[in-house]
């Protein structure tokens, strides 16, 4: 019904900045939370940040909070992670995930709720 795909992952340098994209289509005349979790080489994947349809209502680990940033852009179909401070703990696969909202303000933290996953775009942060 919707495919995700994700791109922008690279290697870069500890302190430096990336910015990832997750790219809809399919169903995007629906509205959907989306969110991003990552997930890193022997560890279960986390939750990194959620954003609302709406764009005005986002959450983040307590491990990124002052250094990520979710945003949307409905009309492009497109949610962004910006990765500033990257460090080291930082390399993982990122994965967006999209979840039909139930209003626009709506969003969740939890994985289980998202219907919809990308195939994941690797960032890996160099000491």
């Amino acid at each position: 019904q919707v495919q995700l795909v994700e791109s922008g992952g690279r290697l870069v340098q500890a302190g430096g900045s990336l910015r990832v994209s997750c790219s809809a289509s399919g169903d995007t005349f629906n509205r959907y939370a989306m969110g991003w979790f990552r997930q890193a080489p022997g560890t279960e994947r986390d939750f990194v940040a959620a954003v609302s349809w709406s764009g005005g209502f986002t959450a983040y680990a307590d491990s990124v909070k002052g250094r990520f940033t979710i945003s949307r852009d409905n009309a492009k179909n497109t949610v962004y992670l910006q990765m500033n401070d990257l460090k080291p703990e930082d390399t993982a696969v990122y994965y967006c995930a999209a979840d039909l909202a139930l209003s626009s303000n709506y969003f969740t933290r939890v994985q289980d709720e998202y219907d919809y996953w990308g195939q994941g775009t690797q960032v890996t942060v160099s000491s």
